[in-house]
């Protein structure tokens, strides 16, 4: 986020954002564990990772700079929307960065506010998504075909959820 979100937000903004003197590793390994979490790599590199809960929400997208423009994010997402097809959720929600707006309003979302939240006395600005899950289905149906053989996603074996069986995708 310090990186790809730099052009959108100030150093100051990305700062309260990260809050890395705040974050304590094992509470946030705790917090994905109880979140269908989703890591992508190429070539066996991590690449990005993903999550939802069981209400479909989207708390987390992230892709490394060095493997921006990929496809990464849109395999991430295709088994997030696998998997609430599967759980029968009706929509997905997320609130979206400026700087991913665009890539969720590509792949189906629509803004349903715009949120000024306030971190560590900083103000931010981020949108309120939101997808249905019938748009879901139709919008991924031959992402798998445009995506580099060479990418994985899996998710992680400590967290809970099931694995989706793919070459691509890791479940943990």
């Amino acid at each position: 986020m310090t990186e790809t979100a730099a052009a959108d937000y100030t150093a100051e903004q990305i700062q309260a954002w990260a809050r890395p003197q705040e974050r304590e590793i094992a509470t946030w390994h705790t917090a994905m564990q109880a979140r269908n979490t989703y890591i992508a790599s190429i070539d066996g590199v991590p690449a990005g990772f993903s999550d939802v809960d069981g209400q479909g929400y989207i708390d987390m997208m992230f892709v490394a700079p060095a493997y921006l423009r990929r496809g990464v994010a849109q395999q991430l997402l295709r088994h997030i929307e696998e998997f609430a097809q599967s759980e029968g959720m009706s929509e997905l929600t997320a609130n979206v960065s400026i700087t991913a707006r665009r890539f969720f309003e590509h792949h189906g979302f629509v803004v349903q506010a715009e949120q000024h939240p306030v971190m560590l006395g900083v103000q931010l600005t981020n949108y309120a998504m939101k997808k249905r899950r019938c748009q879901a289905v139709l919008a991924t149906s031959s992402l798998s075909s445009l995506v580099n053989t060479s990418l994985g996603v899996r998710k992680p074996r400590t967290a809970r959820g099931r694995s989706l069986s793919s070459s691509a995708i890791e479940s943990r």
